[in-house]
């Protein structure tokens, strides 16, 4: 599995909080922080956008860092990521973002 598939299955490479910190660009930085304010209902600023990716070490969004319940609950047992997890086919937290986007399923089996 690739380094760069977060706990939960999605591919960090692909998000643009990692986009734009490899690739310093300030200017999707300012347009991810407007949009996740948005959907979140959260004052995220443009200096919140930094992410290294989910499972390697260096700096992550406050989000996949202490409020990621799924990044939460790997870490507490021990698993890379759901996919090594017993209960992914039952888990609750996980159903949310597979009912949404169930192509995380071949990143976390494959």
């Amino acid at each position: 599995m690739k380094d760069m598939i977060g706990c939960c299955g999605l591919d960090c490479e692909k998000c643009d909080a990692y986009i734009a910190t490899i690739s310093d660009d300030n200017a999707l930085r300012e347009k991810t922080a407007k949009l996740w304010s948005e959907l979140n209902n959260a004052p995220i600023l443009p200096e919140h956008i930094n992410c290294e990716g989910c499972r390697k070490n260096g700096v992550k969004t406050v989000f996949c860092e202490s409020l990621c319940s799924i990044r939460q609950c790997a870490l507490k047992k021990g698993v890379s990521t759901c996919g090594e997890c017993s209960e992914l086919e039952t888990c609750s937290i996980i159903g949310e973002i597979v009912s949404n986007n169930p192509d995380i399923l071949k990143n976390l089996k494959g």
